[in-house]
């Protein structure tokens, strides 16, 4: 059987070595803290799949350094706001009753893509609390950086985002962009603006009890993620540096001067 491969693919399988080797020419170094937004289709055709990422990134991390992945769950939500599908009046409190409740080693992540499921099932991979915007870890921080993850300040300073500011980490874009960069929502926590609140609610473990609990968070958004991220890198060409991974776009930068451009620049633009 003949098969052809698209023309965005590599004319040979992209394996753990080479994606390692691709890794450390982006800058990716051992003892590093990285924080990986991944898109597997976007990498070419992977021997491994999402396996063989993960195996790549803990290769050349190591385990003196960290990685993170969001690891997020929305869908443990009211169902008043549901809107993917949206689901009728009269199921909503059947929703409150049923709803499994968030548990870190057996919820699947929704709308983290593949890299970030297989991740969060790795051995020695520890997750956060937060039903809806958990993150998972793994390596010499990973304990630091998810532990105490607050139901109110799902993103902001008591948020593993806020963790791998401290630890001075980098973001690593691998077939992804700033469209989905987690992290500038921490910069929106940081801003002199009010930007208001939402109130949350999820089904959870209290005391090995499920319980549907309600909180409020900033009401935040990603509608400029992409217009910050691009404004950032034409100002701070110091602060990234760009290459490939398989045959996927990827990018290494400072998510400290990320966060800290982004609190001023939606300052100036919200």
């Amino acid at each position: 059987m003949n098969e052809t491969l698209p023309k965005d693919r590599s004319p040979e399988p992209i394996t753990v070595e080479s994606m390692a080797t691709d890794l450390q020419e982006l800058g990716v170094q051992t003892g590093q803290t990285i924080l990986v937004h991944g898109s597997l289709s976007e990498l070419g055709w992977v021997c491994g799949g999402p396996q063989a990422v993960v195996d790549a990134l803990q290769r050349v991390v190591g385990a003196d350094g960290t990685i993170v992945m969001p690891t997020h769950s929305p869908g443990n939500m009211n169902p008043a706001d549901m809107g993917h599908p949206p689901v009728p009046e009269s199921w909503y409190d059947t929703v409150r009753e049923t709803m499994p409740p968030y548990r870190p080693e057996s919820t699947p992540t929704q709308g983290m893509g593949a890299i970030a499921e297989c991740f969060r099932n790795y051995a020695d991979v520890v997750r956060s609390d937060h039903p809806q915007h958990s993150f998972a870890a793994w390596g010499a921080e990973a304990e630091y950086v998810t532990d105490d993850h607050a139901l109110e300040n799902s993103l902001g300073e008591s948020s593993p985002l806020a963790r791998v500011y401290e630890l001075e980490g980098d973001v690593c874009f691998l077939g992804t962009t700033h469209a989905t960069n987690t992290s500038l929502h921490l910069a929106e926590y940081r801003v002199d603006l009010d930007l208001g609140t939402a109130p949350q609610q999820s089904a959870i473990l209290v005391d090995g009890e499920r319980e549907w609990v309600e909180w409020d968070d900033i009401d935040f958004t990603d509608e400029d993620f992409s217009e910050c991220g691009e404004a950032f890198e034409r100002e701070h060409p110091e602060a990234f540096e760009s290459g490939t991974v398989g045959v996927g776009d990827a990018t290494l930068l400072s998510q400290p001067a990320l966060v800290d451009f982004a609190v001023e620049w939606f300052e100036a633009n919200r």
